[in-house]
């Protein structure tokens, strides 16, 4: 959704994503924090204007131990503006990122809520913004953290305010964007009893340990801007690739790319944390494309594939790697970052720390343990379809050994990514009124449905769109096809809640 300009080096996407809360997200929809996978929508600044109270819901930590009666506290908001007797219920689904109350004023949600008369709730996914299960984030608390849990506590939440508010017999509406667009989906697989349709946004929902398919359409995106950007991409990327081998380069490239301080490179984690870094910033970009999350308080958004290969085109700039390093500097200058921390041992440093005060405790490491423990998604190098260099797919799995246990390695994230796929169906998703709205431009819908299932499983694919575009606030440049794809969404609700 997440998706998630970087303050820190927690890394992320989105997923979360959008994380809704963050679209994250990802999360899979940061002014950003910049967590390394780019799941979902990256953790978008909260925008707390005070429009919405904070509420707080008990929940059982662990929904699958009947011997263990610990329970926390977890975080939701609400929107009865638009409720009509009898209408239906919205539920906006948190993802890998703080719940951000901005989405309970502006969104295309809430343009269908005022229509169908619906009450609007959004409900915190466990151990991200204040909804804290646990004392700390230690990797023996994390396990705590899952889908399954996260469902769980959907379906507990929606039992007992539908008791409460006397909604047991309306009709729920599951929303989501990347991570959050997963669980949408899930919640309607899993629950069907308690979730009558879903809105799975820019979903990947399948899971993969490799993922190399997310920079192929990196390229493909770049390309449609101008068809030599990713070619000179390529050529600035494997310049210094080369130059990364000659410790004698270190000092320019430390002041090419105004890092922090001086580039060190001891192990292959050291060149690939930084290759990724850079890559980076054209992933964050052409996955959030000319997209409205300026109402979520997210600067820097005017930078788009057109500005990024503009500057890779300007030969004034000097060669491509010259221009490589120039788009870095635009989006330091853009975030208002002093300089560059491409340090992978402060990365490792700050991803350790398991305190909720800790440097990525925004989601940083609560996600990464996610794909660690079931989705892989890693965006690695591994294709020549692709223009970046020097991030493979050992570079990413080893970060889970490194993050919090020896004993994640390739073979056990493999096997919890095949149950994953076990478990919810991947592509192969069988149940009814799930509709899986997707971008062209987001490489997350390389994962997500894009071609109709069924009748009640439909995709519609929104060529020219970027991550959870169709979910933020109607603007009048907006894509034509942007418009229409909104439109149907609604006309399938309309049509759904009559079922």
């Amino acid at each position: 959704m997440a998706l998630q300009g970087s303050t820190a080096k927690m890394r992320m996407r989105l997923l979360v994503g959008i994380s809704v809360v963050a679209c994250i997200l990802s999360v899979p929809c940061d002014a950003r924090l910049h967590i390394s996978k780019r799941f979902g929508a990256g953790l978008d600044v909260v925008l707390d204007n005070g429009s919405a109270e904070e509420l707080w819901f008990s929940q059982r930590l662990d929904h699958f131990n009947g011997a263990d009666n610990r329970v926390w506290k977890q975080r939701y908001f609400v929107n009865d503006s638009f409720f009509q007797p009898g209408g239906p219920v919205f539920l906006m689904i948190g993802g890998e990122g703080p719940a951000n109350p901005a989405w309970m004023t502006f969104g295309t949600w809430l343009t269908y809520a005022q229509k169908l008369g619906a009450l609007c709730l959004m409900l915190e996914h466990r151990f991200y913004g204040k909804s804290h299960p646990t004392e700390d984030l230690s990797t023996a608390n994390l396990r705590y953290l899952s889908s399954r849990q996260a469902l769980a506590d959907l379906a507990h939440f929606r039992t007992v305010i539908a008791a409460e508010r006397g909604l047991t017999n309306s009709k729920w509406v599951a929303f989501g964007g990347s991570y959050p667009g997963s669980l949408a989906a899930w919640f309607r697989l899993k629950y069907p009893h308690l979730v009558h349709a879903s809105v799975a946004t820019s979903a990947p929902v399948q899971a993969t340990v490799n993922f190399p398919e997310y920079l192929e359409v990196v390229r493909r995106s770049l390309a449609s801007e101008n068809v030599e950007c990713p070619l000179l991409v390529k050529n600035a990327s494997d310049t210094l690739l080369q130059r990364l081998q000659d410790p004698k380069t270190y000092e320019n490239i430390s002041k090419d790319f105004n890092l922090c301080e001086k580039l060190q490179v001891q192990t292959d984690m050291d060149s690939a944390y930084f290759l990724e870094t850079l890559a980076g910033n054209f992933m964050d970009v052409v996955q959030y494309n000319e997209d409205n999350r300026e109402f979520e308080g997210v600067v820097g958004t005017n930078i788009t594939i057109k500005v990024l290969c503009g500057v890779m085109s300007d030969a004034s700039l000097g060669d491509p790697y010259n221009r490589y390093a120039a788009v870095a500097r635009l989006m330091q200058k853009t975030f208002s970052q002093k300089c560059l921390d491409a340090s992978y041992t402060n990365y490792l440093r700050d991803m350790r720390n398991t305190s909720w005060s800790g440097p990525a405790s925004g989601g940083g490491r609560q996600w990464v343990y996610q794909t660690c423990t079931e989705f892989g998604f890693y965006q690695s190098t591994d294709s020549p379809n692709q223009p970046f260099s020097g991030f493979p797919l050992p570079y990413h799995l080893k970060q889970c050994g490194d993050m919090y246990d020896p004993s994640l390695t390739k073979s056990t994230v493999a096997d919890a990514v095949l149950q994953t796929n076990e478990y919810y169906g991947g592509y192969n998703i069988h149940t009814t009124r799930i509709v899986f709205p997707n971008g062209s431009i987001d490489p997350w819908h390389a994962l997500g449905i894009t071609q109709d299932i069924s009748d009640d499983l439909p995709a519609v694919f929104i060529h020219g769109t970027a991550h959870c575009a169709n979910m933020y606030p109607a603007r009048s440049q907006d894509l034509p096809q942007l418009a229409l794809a909104r439109d149907h969404v609604y006309l399938l609700l309309q049509k759904w809640l009559k079922q």
